[in-house]
């Protein structure tokens, strides 16, 4: 389990977080949401130890996030940040395999390469693994930096909107891939979104952060309603039930 609390982070004299103290259960989807300036991506790097906070504690299964080694945190806890850009000649398999290296280093073993080939099946991207990464259409290359964090196997999977830029066939691909990841791999995911409908179907709770503070915390069903909505997003909302599922409308 992940367990955040009482995490202060500041930018000068601005408050980006304010008091945050949240946990996050194991094998689950967790969503963020809020609108942009709450918090979210800033609490995502912070557990991710990309960023460092000011005041509070992390704890990963218990254990401090300052003792890690970058080793062995890089085992447990991989992060996926919004915008991804290697910046050199790759291909799907060249690209997928960085994964691996919290493991062997620049030396791929028989298990990095089973790793590498198991990461780029679940993906779906067997047809285009040998393609170079600046060639892929948008999906294809969230696909195959999805694949990478795949591969690097850790418990726990920290994603910043991952469907920035993405038409709604590929969210919803990237979607169904996380659900897959949590159900069939019991992978615990974080995740950073602004489709509040994504949020609803696809994920198990929701953290709703405003102006840098937790307003809720719950479970997915607990959290999809108008009233709260309009007091995270300061906006109207209708909410309608479809297939058991809750579809959110927003009007300005």
């Amino acid at each position: 389990m992940i367990r955040v609390t009482d995490i202060i982070k500041k930018f000068g004299r601005k408050i980006v977080l304010d008091g945050v103290s949240v946990e996050f259960t194991k094998g689950k989807i967790t969503s963020l949401i809020g609108s942009n300036g709450a918090g979210k991506s800033t609490l995502l790097s912070i557990i991710s130890r990309l960023l460092l906070h000011d005041e509070g504690i992390i704890l990963i299964d218990e254990k401090n996030i300052t003792e890690y080694k970058n080793k062995i945190l890089a085992q447990r806890l991989s992060i996926l940040k919004q915008f991804n850009n290697i910046g050199l000649k790759l291909t799907v398999r060249e690209l997928v395999s960085f994964g691996r290296f919290p493991y062997s280093q620049d030396k791929l073993t028989p298990v990095d390469l089973e790793k590498i080939e198991d990461a780029i099946r679940f993906l779906d991207l067997e047809d285009i693994a040998g393609s170079p990464i600046d060639e892929l259409s948008g999906g294809q290359k969230q696909r195959a930096y999805l694949a990478m964090v795949v591969a690097q196997d850790t418990e726990y999977i920290l994603l910043d909107e991952p469907l920035n830029n993405l038409d709604m066939k590929h969210s919803v691909q990237i979607m169904k891939t996380l659900r897959r990841l949590a159900k069939e791999l019991n992978k615990t995911i974080i995740i950073v979104l602004h489709d509040i409908n994504f949020a609803s179907h696809y994920s198990d709770s929701i953290i709703a952060l405003k102006e840098g503070k937790v307003k809720y915390s719950d479970k997915t069903e607990n959290i999809i309603n108008e009233d709260i909505l309009e007091d995270i997003f300061d906006i109207k909302f209708s909410v309608t039930e479809h297939n058991g599922k809750k579809i959110c409308n927003y009007f300005n």
